[in-house]
């Protein structure tokens, strides 16, 4: 706050102070009035008495506009304070020529209440005044509305509400966590049932004819399984749903906190926005050994493949925020390398780090950048991923996601890594596609080497790198996947296409994927007394995904929470099934049954393993035959080492769950 508007604030206190003086001794003896000369030391008193109760709680600093519980507490603090000063001095200080008969023991009280009702009554007329006045005047009617959430984020959204000249929005009521609140009310909006009861509020307020526009989520806790209750609920009888934003945005004391100004905060308009996608089906967060995660990340040597990429890039900001002693980012991709090496400059600028331009195909390149770094945790997420793509070119993904591999982990191995932590994916179980089948390779190379450090191979001892394999589904939002095709679809009005009526897909959030591909490494990278006994054997790490989605209610749902209608507004097209998909992904084969951890979201595959020799050497000849432009003799030689692999590069598989 400016200081010519401190001392205005101070001087208007003052006034109301002195102003306070007089009223309290009518109301305590309208007849006992001082003479005149006792006046001026009295007053002088009160300014003494104000500067002690007032500056220590910083009245003058208070922006009367936005006068809240703790401000007006501050004034009553203030007031006893000044009361009893003031009462004491008379008794203390008057000389014996200025005595009259002193006011009654009731003064201080009278004296305080004074002071509290004009410091405190003329802020609350301030905020008064100044309520309704952020934004434009409208001529369209408020639309009805429901809020769900908590206590204190719906206070905080209708209070923000209350700050608009034309809000937009006119509160019916509301639907509280737990149902023992139906009943009361916040700031005059009745709590009509619980979220749990929302079908039948809903369907209470249909009957009497004050069926809301809209649903409006201000709890940001909400999310998962108990949201798409509220969804569906709200889908029933044609309500759209919008999230409010969240609280720190929309309380004004929040910014002052922040040390921002708040003379601006009530002009904020109150806008809401769609649910996402990721919120309907993100779960709640596991709990995660994050200081496991500090002992082996903090202080040590990082480099992470497909930086770029969204597994890459969201590993790589959560291992920055660990403290590495140095990260390298390594992409084949300019644009991509460039965008989170900037991010990370900017969010973590005290880690050192380093973006390197490189194909993990090129295995001179890639062990000079070894060499060179020499990583002691090494986390490999490039890779080749669009099914589709890959069955186009199928060398270029065998090249990439079996050799690429390949070279990766020698490089890691050769410079010393304590650890590589491979990322897999569902697709290698009963692979259908070239992109599984490659991925499964790359899996079975792992497996071999960390069976090898974990135990020794032929004429080896045991110790060295360790190679921590994760598997898991697809990841929402990521590069290629359906969410965002499906976005692109909505906005250009459709239609959205699904290539088969029962596709099912496992669906997991990118944060919480790497937080578990995380927590798998602190458990793989170390030998632990809580350690699988299955790692020892090249066990794979599988995230618990959940249940599968179908991909055509994913649609329908993107569709309503866009306020449209499917099949209606926004037409639902299938196209076919593509070369290489299966109907339904596996996370497990049937010889590889899984087994609990004691780690939540992390199971282990029971291992299928081979001779690394073996594998390596199969890798050198697949790929030499997709140098030579022989894919055909490639599919071939890698249908041997992977026996499941159930290859019709012109129809889709419809999966073998359980085989």
């Amino acid at each position: 706050m400016a200081p010519r508007r401190i001392l205005l604030n101070l001087a208007l206190d003052l006034a109301l102070a002195a102003l306070a003086l007089p009223l309290a001794l009518w109301l305590d003896a309208p007849g006992n009035w001082p003479p005149p000369q006792w006046w001026p030391p009295a007053l002088a008193g009160g300014v003494g008495a104000f500067l002690l109760g007032a500056l220590p709680l910083r009245l003058p600093r208070q922006y009367w506009r936005f006068a809240s519980i703790p401000d007006i507490s501050a004034v009553i603090a203030a007031a006893v304070v000044m009361a009893a000063t003031f009462y004491a001095g008379l008794w203390l200080f008057t000389p014996d020529g200025y005595r009259w008969p002193l006011p009654s023991l009731a003064f201080p009280l009278l004296h305080a209440g004074s002071l509290v009702a004009l410091l405190g009554g003329t802020r609350l007329i301030a905020r008064m005044q100044h309520a309704h006045r952020a934004g434009p005047a409208s001529d369209t009617p408020p639309r009805t509305a429901l809020l769900a959430g908590a206590g204190d984020a719906v206070d905080i959204f209708l209070r923000a509400l209350s700050a608009q000249r034309a809000p937009g929005f006119q509160v019916l009521g509301i639907l509280a966590p737990r149902a023992r609140q139906a009943g009361r009310r916040i700031q005059g909006a009745p709590i009509l049932g619980a979220l749990d009861d929302a079908a039948a509020v809903l369907e209470r307020l249909r009957g009497e004819g004050r069926l809301p526009a809209l649903l409006v989520l201000v709890d940001h806790g909400l999310s998962g399984k108990a949201l798409e209750e509220v969804l569906d609920a709200a889908d029933r009888h044609g309500v759209t749903v919008r999230r409010a934003p969240r609280p720190t945005s929309l309380d004004p004391t929040a910014l002052e906190r922040n040390g921002q100004t708040t003379a601006d905060a009530p002009a904020r308009r109150v806008t809401l926005r769609p649910v996402e996608i990721e919120e309907l089906l993100d779960r709640p967060q596991v709990p995660l050994d994050r200081e496991g995660m500090a002992r082996l990340v903090q202080g040590r040597r990082v480099l992470v493949t497909g930086a770029g990429g969204t597994i890459g890039g969201e590993l790589a900001r959560q291992l920055a925020a660990l403290g590495p002693s140095a990260l390298t980012l390594l992409d084949h991709g300019e644009f991509a390398l460039y965008s989170i090496d900037l991010e990370l400059g900017e969010r973590h600028p005290n880690v050192l780090r380093r973006a390197v331009l490189a194909d993990i195909r090129d295995e001179t390149r890639i062990r000079r950048l070894f060499d060179e770094a020499r990583p002691e945790l090494v986390f490999h997420a490039a890779a080749l991923k669009h099914v589709p793509m890959v069955e186009n070119d199928p060398a270029e993904g065998l090249l990439t996601n079996a050799l690429g591999t390949r070279v990766v982990a020698d490089a890691a191995r050769a410079a010393g890594a304590l650890a590589m932590v491979f990322i897999s994916t569902d697709k290698a179980v009963n692979p259908t596609s070239v992109m599984g089948a490659g991925k499964r390779l790359a899996e079975m190379y792992c497996q071999s080497l960390d069976v090898q450090a974990r135990i020794g191979g032929a004429g080896t001892a045991a110790g060295g790198m360790r190679c921590v394999t994760v598997r898991f589904g697809n990841v929402l939002g990521s590069t290629g996947s359906v969410v965002p095709l499906f976005r692109r679809q909505l906005e250009r009005g459709g239609p959205l296409t699904v290539t088969h009526p029962d596709m099912r897909r496992y669906f997991m959030t990118v944060r919480e994927a790497v937080g578990l591909v995380l927590q798998a490494s602190v458990v793989g990278a170390e030998d632990r007394a809580d350690q699988p006994p299955e790692l020892r054997e090249g066990g794979i790490f599988v995230l618990d995904m959940g249940e599968p989605v179908k991909i055509v209610d994913l649609a329908r749902r993107m569709i309503r929470l866009a306020g449209l209608r499917p099949d209606e507004d926004v037409e639902i097209r299938f196209t076919g099934l593509r070369p290489g998909e299966k109907l339904y992904e596996e996370l497990f084969h049937g010889q590889e049954p899984p087994h609990p951890t004691h780690f939540p979201g992390l199971l282990v595959a029971t291992p299928r393993t081979a001779d690394p020799a073996l594998v390596s050497r199969a890798i050198d000849e697949i790929a030499a035959s997709c140098r030579a432009g022989q894919p055909r003799l490639a599919l071939g030689q890698l249908s041997r080492l992977v026996p499941e692999f159930d290859h019709d590069p012109h129809h889709a598989a419809t999966g073998r769950a359980g085989a």
